[in-house]
């Protein structure tokens, strides 16, 4: 049987449960997360269960991230479900606030990464990174985590909390897991509920292309060209794209070549129909570590 869950719905109860840790200093890991939970979020629980005493999970559907026009009213809610799974993965906390509990009419605060958050999803969602790390921050203020586990499929929210992080002196460990995939290659991600029928046999191609194009920019291919085909495949298949783009790791800037040895991110968002598809290839990922990365966890997405 499961052990019971504790649910914590405002600050207070929150706060209350934390400073009751204190006298025996357990290690806190945390897993932030908007609801709608898949098999990704429950890999991210699985991990952090044995490197912690004990586990807490944040559901928020956090307003301050989305953009006048996105999705936030639709955003899908499925509490009982996701209960279910936090239960079945052995979470000790769960913290669900109203947002009205996050943010009272009088706030007026933010923080904001001006440097990894500018390019990629940056360039088309103002206001949406200073909106994760302001939630970001006021939860690891709240839980107190040693350890907090993102996954890479948001590889640039990553390390956009990445260098909050250390900017900041949080002393919290952020580290990543590599994305959970359909066995088709697909994402996992809670928007893929909204795709077609048909949209879904098209998505996996999305990756797939994502792929091939980092093998080619691996192998020494010019970078704009090899960014345009990847665009112009993706436009041939159905995807109207966004943006297709390569990174440097871990400042963000943008290179005018790929060089060997160095890592780089390339992403991409997507749409299809209306369902917004983000995927991203860290290129050459065991330079990581050079950086202070750990490589293996970026390591799966570049397999095709």
């Amino acid at each position: 049987m499961p052990k019971p869950i504790k649910i914590l719905r405002t600050r207070n109860e929150l706060q209350h449960w934390r400073a009751g840790l204190e006298a025996t200093r357990p290690t806190v890991g945390f897993v932030p997360t908007m609801g709608a939970l898949h098999r990704g979020h429950a890999e991210l629980l699985r991990r952090i269960r044995p490197r912690c005493d004990v586990s807490v999970l944040s559901i928020f559907v956090n307003p301050t991230q989305f953009g006048p026009s996105e999705d936030l009213a639709k955003y899908p809610r499925t509490f009982e479900r996701d209960l279910e799974l936090a239960c079945a993965q052995g979470v000790d906390v769960l913290f669900a606030p109203a947002p009205e509990e996050m943010y009272s009419s009088a706030h007026s605060t933010f923080v904001e990464e001006t440097q990894v958050s500018r390019p990629l999803c940056g360039q088309f969602r103002p206001g949406h990174f200073r909106g994760v790390t302001t939630v970001v921050l006021k939860l690891f203020n709240l839980v107190r985590p040693k350890l907090a586990l993102f996954g890479m499929k948001d590889a640039q929210q990553f390390f956009v909390l990445h260098q909050m992080n250390r900017d900041l002196d949080l002393r919290v460990s952020v580290e990543a897991i590599p994305t959970v995939r359909e066995p088709d290659g697909l994402a996992l991600s809670s928007r893929n509920a909204y795709l077609s029928a048909d949209h879904r046999e098209l998505a996996p191609r999305f990756y797939k292309t994502l792929a091939e194009t980092s093998t080619r920019l691996r192998a020494g291919a010019p970078l704009s060209a090899t960014l345009e085909a990847g665009r112009q495949a993706l436009e041939a298949c159905g995807f109207t794209v966004q943006y297709l783009d390569c990174v440097e790791l871990p400042t963000f800037n943008s290179p005018n070549v790929v060089l060997p040895g160095c890592p780089y991110l390339l992403a991409a968002a997507v749409y299809l129909g209306a369902t917004r598809l983000i995927d991203n290839v860290i290129v050459n990922p065991a330079a990581l570590t050079a950086i202070g990365y750990s490589a293996p966890s970026f390591e799966p997405a570049e397999s095709s």
